[in-house]
């Protein structure tokens, strides 16, 4: 059985850190986990005023993740919290209220920095969320990916065979988590 996964970057950056540890756990991730990205890059501020008249990257967006079976956030950690276009994402999938395109969705987070505490802040920020959003969370394996900038080689590709291996693991602990869910 397959399932459709929405990945969610939290880092509008081009060659971020974030991007490319995302794009390597789906390079790793069991062929049953159809995963693709859905950007939030052109997604304008949440207000409810703008439901009147609806955005048409609010409405791709929502669409997008209404179809998927589960979700894989990749954060950056900005502040010891989640970055603004991140945070807007949530709120403009959450509304309007009783609409919410997360309900029930299995998630995953993986939180990267350049630094040593791997993103804790921030994955945790994230992971407070579910709860009002009713996204049951992978509690294990937890993904805490500190020292990012010397991870990739100028392809962008992974020089670390302990991370691609960690990643692995995560990967097909998620789709063991969707899977157990979607059932």
């Amino acid at each position: 059985m397959s399932h459709k996964i929405a990945v969610i970057v939290g880092s509008l950056r081009r060659e971020s850190w974030t991007r490319k540890i995302a794009q390597a756990t789906i390079a790793q991730a069991p062929r049953e986990l159809k995963c693709s990205f859905v950007e939030i890059g052109d997604l304008d501020m949440y207000n409810e005023d703008l439901e009147a008249k609806v955005p048409a990257a609010w409405t791709r967006f929502r669409d997008a993740v209404r179809q998927v079976d589960g979700v894989l956030f990749a954060t950056p950690e900005y502040n010891r919290s989640i970055p603004g276009c991140l945070k807007n994402a949530v709120d403009v999938g959450s509304r309007p209220a009783g609409k919410s395109v997360w309900d029930g969705k299995p998630a995953a987070v993986i939180s990267v920095t350049p630094y040593k505490l791997g993103a804790f802040g921030a994955n945790q920020a994230l992971r407070q969320t579910f709860v009002f959003l009713n996204m049951p969370a992978m509690q294990t394996p937890e993904a805490y990916i500190g020292s990012a900038g010397g991870m990739f080689d100028t392809d962008g590709k992974l020089k670390n065979e302990e991370t691609r291996a960690f990643l692995e693991k995560f990967a097909a602990a998620f789709a063991d988590w969707v899977t157990t869910l979607k059932r």
